[in-house]
């Protein structure tokens, strides 16, 4: 299928502004009954009020007092989210929406019963660690392709590497961080690129994982859904089973799996980060 995202050159591979707007985005979605002033949220960001707007607005796509509107209403149970749609908000702000500068070929192949019971002998695992878009992500391939894309807090692999090879003990292991940055200019960069996918997973669980890749460029569902569009109208709840075991974070797009009235629901990385990646993808797609 086709994705198209942005260019990292475009200003947001910055790990200190990503932990900072994190950080604002925590800090709205639980003050938001005392409704913060913008002073108050750019404090405890640590921020000017002027240059925490700026970085807000270019990493949201929103003004903080216009995110606010939207978590106070969220929180209201009503269907609208701000007066403006996200793509009106982000030309009311100076940016372009719907800039698609990227296209992106997702392929998935799961792993065969055999290479499963082999654990990985004859196989080498290439893992490495690079800035992303969205933090700091640890990423694994295999000759097929990649198998697994984590964000992590800090620069410490060392979680994710070791379940690596708790599941593969007969892998050999490479340390490649070079490739993780290739990944990232393949995944998130600015020139047409084929990704292919080698993921480990119940037959359940590919049918899930193939069926979020199937979704529309900014496309959201819910668990229902997706259950309902796997043939399975009664499996809500392990379809969220296998979405949060999703091994291959924002490829796979189980962030744009919402709880039934467009709540945000649980997310492995974080449900700032969940956010962070909605509100861009929105912003670039132009979906509101």
């Amino acid at each position: 299928m086709d994705m198209k995202v942005s260019s990292i050159a475009d200003g947001f591979l910055d790990s200190r502004e990503f932990a900072r707007m994190t950080r604002a985005i925590e800090y709205i979605e639980r003050e938001y009954q005392h409704q913060p002033k913008l002073a108050q949220i750019a404090k405890a960001v640590g921020l000017s009020e002027f240059h925490f707007n700026r970085l807000f607005r270019r990493w949201t796509g929103l003004t903080p007092k216009q995110y606010l509107a939207e978590v106070t209403s969220r929180a209201a149970g009503t269907a609208l989210r701000t007066e403006q749609s996200v793509l009106d908000a982000a030309h009311s702000v100076g940016l372009s929406g719907g800039g698609r500068l990227h296209d992106l070929t997702v392929t998935l192949e799961a792993m065969t019963p055999g290479e499963i019971r082999a654990r990985g002998e004859g196989v080498t695992i290439r893992h490495g660690v690079a800035d992303t878009p969205f933090g700091t992500a640890f990423f694994a391939e295999t000759p097929r392709g990649l198998c697994r894309l984590a964000f992590i807090e800090g620069a410490s692999d060392a979680g994710e590497l070791r379940a690596l090879r708790d599941s593969w003990p007969n892998a050999k292991f490479v340390r490649d961080d070079a490739r993780a940055s290739t990944l990232v200019e393949s995944i998130w960069g600015h020139k047409t690129a084929n990704l292919p996918l080698a993921v480990c997973g119940t037959n359940f669980q590919v049918q899930v994982w193939r069926a979020l890749l199937e979704l529309e460029p900014g496309e959201s569902v819910t668990y229902s859904a997706l259950a309902r569009k796997i043939g399975q109208p009664n499996g809500a709840r392990a379809v969220g089973n296998a979405v949060g075991a999703n091994p291959v974070a924002w490829v796979i797009p189980c962030h744009r799996v919402l709880r039934e009235g467009g709540k945000l629901g649980g997310y492995r990385w974080g449900v700032a980060r969940k956010q962070m990646i909605r509100r861009w993808e929105e912003w670039r797609t132009g979906v509101s």
